[in-house]
């Protein structure tokens, strides 16, 4: 056994006796450390629309999408974007978002480009909208469904309606 002295200075390395001295004293930091949680002090909300909005442009960057959102939905969000204040913005056309406190689900509709294979296409946009929506918003994607709706042949005119005021 071991005399209490020669125990205190194999549990200090200083050699100095703990309980309390002088130097124990010296060497406890002035401020006590604190290891709360940042994100323990307050909640983020995140909007579906915002989630729609990083989703549609993270599809939109894959090469083969020609366009987002079916041909109903894209005349009449033509005709919405003339309009001022017109509403949803074309960002998100196409794109629907349930988001959860940690998760998300997307459905994403759109319109590829002849000659692509669409297999490829969906599996590059899939991994682009995961990738882009985990990444800013910290939530959890469990699914990303795509329909596509719509093939664009390279000799079709872009859909634009006319202006009803000249």
């Amino acid at each position: 056994m071991t005399d209490p002295a020669q125990r205190n200075r194999s549990e200090n390395p200083g050699g100095e006796p703990s309980g309390g001295g002088a130097g124990e004293q010296s060497r406890r930091p002035t401020m006590a450390k604190r290891s709360v949680d940042a994100g323990a002090r307050g909640r983020t909300t995140i909007a579906d629309g915002v989630v729609e909005k990083i989703a549609g442009l993270a599809a939109r960057d894959v090469v083969g999408v020609h366009a987002m959102g079916g041909g109903g939905s894209r005349t009449f969000g033509a005709v919405r974007d003339r309009v001022p204040g017109g509403g949803r913005s074309n960002v998100a056309r196409g794109v629907k978002a349930e988001v959860g406190e940690v998760q998300t689900a997307l459905d994403l509709e759109i319109v590829v480009d002849y000659g692509v294979s669409i297999a490829d296409v969906a599996r590059a946009v899939r991994e682009n909208v995961v990738s882009a929506v985990e990444r800013m918003t910290g939530l959890e994607v469990v699914e990303v469904n795509i329909a596509v709706s719509d093939v664009k042949l390279p000799e079709e005119e872009e859909e634009e309606p006319e202006p009803r005021i000249q």
